[in-house]
C-alpha cells in the first residue's frame, strides 16, 4: 500500500492501524506510514484515557516530522458509535486529555458530532496556544520526566528552545505544591512561565532559586510553556 501511495502525483497521508501490535512505531516509517495507532480503540471513560496516556512513553522516541504515534481520536463533545451521547469525561479530564494528546504530538482527530459542538468543547478544540504545542515543527513527543505521587510531569522540547510542560494529576486528590526541581525537566536558567489554557503569563523564574506554585485538580492538568528570558 505504501509503495503504491508514494507513486501517486499528490501528497497522501498514510495512517496505519495496527492497534499498537508488533511495535508498529519501529517499522511504520519503512513501509511509508505517516502515523500509526499505538493502542486499542479509545472510549470516553477516564479508565480508557488514563490507560492509553500512561502507555505512550514506549513509542515516544520514534516520533518525528512525518512519523506520528496515534493514541486514537479525541473523545470530547458528542461522541459514541451507534449510541451518541455527551462525553462521559469530566471537564478536568477533558483538559488533561487534550493537553496530553497535544504534548504527545498526536494527530488531533476530532471524534465528535461537529453539528452539536457546545461552547466548552469548541473552546477545548480551538485554543491556538495548545494547538501550537501539538503542531511544533520539531516534532518531538513529550515523555514523563518526573513522578511525584500521582502527579506525572510530561515535558516536550520545542523548536524555539521553549519547553511545554504538563503537570498531570492521575490521582483522586488535588495536587498542591511549590515546584522547584526544574533541572529534572531539563529547564535551566531564567525563564517565563505561561499558562497555555488561560493564555496568561504567570511569572519569571530563576531555575536555581525560584519556585512555582502548582495546583492541579484531580484527574486534571496544568499546562505551561517555559520560555527562556535574559
Amino acid at each position: 500500500m505504501g509503495e503504491y501511495l508514494r507513486q501517486q502525483p499528490r501528497d497522501i497521508y498514510y495512517s496505519l492501524c495496527q492497534y499498537g501490535m508488533s511495535d508498529v512505531w519501529k517499522w511504520g516509517d519503512s513501509v511509508g506510514g505517516n502515523s500509526w495507532r499505538t493502542t486499542n480503540d479509545i472510549i470516553d471513560t477516564w479508565a480508557s484515557v488514563k490507560g492509553i496516556a500512561l502507555d505512550q512513553d514506549k513509542s515516544a522516541a520514534y516520533a518525528k516530522p512525518g512519523n506520528w504515534n496515534d493514541p486514537d481520536m479525541l473523545v470530547v463533545g458528542h461522541v459514541g458509535w451507534g449510541n451518541p451521547h455527551p462525553s462521559k469525561l469530566k471537564p478536568d479530564e477533558q483538559y488533561l486529555h487534550i493537553s496530553l494528546w497535544s504534548l504527545f504530538s498526536a494527530p488531533l482527530l476530532i471524534g465528535c458530532d461537529m453539528e452539536k459542538l457546545d461552547d466548552f468543547t469548541l473552546n477545548l478544540l480551538t485554543n491556538d496556544e495548545v494547538i501550537e504545542v501539538n503542531q511544533d515543527p520539531l516534532g518531538k513527543q513529550a515523555t514523563c520526566l518526573q513522578t511525584i505521587g500521582n502527579l506525572r510531569i510530561y515535558v516536550k522540547e520545542m523548536e524555539d528552545g521553549c519547553y511545554a510542560v504538563g503537570f498531570c494529576n492521575f490521582g483522586t486528590e488535588i495536587a498542591d505544591l511549590s515546584y522547584k526541581e526544574f533541572g529534572k525537566l531539563g529547564i535551566n536558567g531564567k525563564f517565563r512561565a505561561r499558562d497555555l489554557w488561560r493564555q496568561k503569563d504567570i511569572s519569571n523564574i530563576d531555575s536555581t532559586t525560584g519556585q512555582l506554585a502548582i495546583k492541579v485538580p484531580a484527574h486534571g492538568v496544568v499546562l505551561y510553556k517555559f520560555s527562556p528570558v535574559k
